[in-house]
């Protein structure tokens, strides 16, 4: 791993017990998949940790600094099909809300890919994402929200926890945005919903048409197709939401989708 300037053996790795990261869950990330040992998408991936550092307030390294963390772990850990991860917190601070003086504190952690299975059921929670929040549309570490959701979920047989918004719309997973496909159609719930600004959703909006509006729980039943995206996800299909059978899993407009990012990533490992 590499932690704050050099790379270290992760029993070597030490984090302060006042990190601000630890004590307040004050930090953001990004998690990117590895193809043939090289990170896929990180101009775009490193620009959304810009974006929530900025939104948190958070001093990040030059982004060529980040970049070479990330080539440096994946090379030192022979990684070819797999995941990197890059954490900034705010660096050991007070016990309290209120950070300190000190630097951020940089991580980056590589891994091989565990798969994920060819479709995953899902389950609506019953705690709203509150769109209008201090955090909305930030990849924060704050997590515990995403951790009793899935859990709940897990609890019910599903694979994944979806959450709407306090306006009663579709928002997004606990790790993934949510396409559904109506009328022959694929829609997504905007930015404006709550959701994360995922890179995979971006990429798989651009080469795909896709209409992005608010989208009601009664839609996300009733559709007839859907699917998640994420890094690491890729286009996973939705075979059930709450119990409830899909007609398609995939259907078509899901397989175009899957393919459409299968050709990027061969096209350009940094689109």
């Amino acid at each position: 791993m590499w932690l704050d300037g050099r790379l270290v053996d992760a029993a070597d790795a030490r984090v302060s017990v006042l990190d601000h990261g630890l004590t307040v869950g004050d930090g953001v990330f990004e998690t990117m998949r590895a193809y043939d040992g090289r990170a896929f998408a990180v101009g775009r991936h490193l620009e959304r940790l810009a974006a929530s550092a900025a939104g948190l307030r958070l001093r990040l390294p030059p982004a060529g600094v980040v970049r070479g963390a990330i080539d440096s772990v994946l090379a030192s850990n022979g990684i070819v099909d797999g995941v990197v991860r890059v954490t900034v917190t705010g660096g050991t601070g007070p016990m309290g809300s209120a950070r300190g003086n000190a630097e951020p504190t940089v991580i980056v952690v590589g891994a091989d890919l565990v798969a994920w299975p060819p479709t995953a059921d899902v389950a609506v929670v019953p705690w709203p994402r509150n769109e209008r929040g201090a955090l909305s549309g930030l990849k924060s570490i704050s997590y515990g929200e995403n951790v009793v959701a899935l859990a709940w979920a897990r609890d019910r047989g599903a694979d994944e926890a979806l959450f709407a918004n306090l306006a009663g719309d579709l928002c997004e997973g606990t790790s993934t945005n949510v396409f559904v496909a109506l009328g022959g159609r694929l829609y997504t719930p905007p930015l404006s919903a709550g959701c994360l600004a995922g890179v995979t959703r971006q990429l798989v909006t651009e080469a795909c048409e896709v209409v992005e509006r608010d989208l009601s729980l009664a839609e996300l039943a009733g559709a007839e197709e859907a699917f998640l995206t994420s890094s690491t996800r890729e286009v996973q299909p939705i075979r059930a939401v709450d119990a409830s059978p899909l007609p398609a899993v995939p259907g078509s407009l899901t397989r175009a989708a899957a393919e459409a990012l299968a050709a990027l990533i061969v096209a350009d490992i940094d689109p």
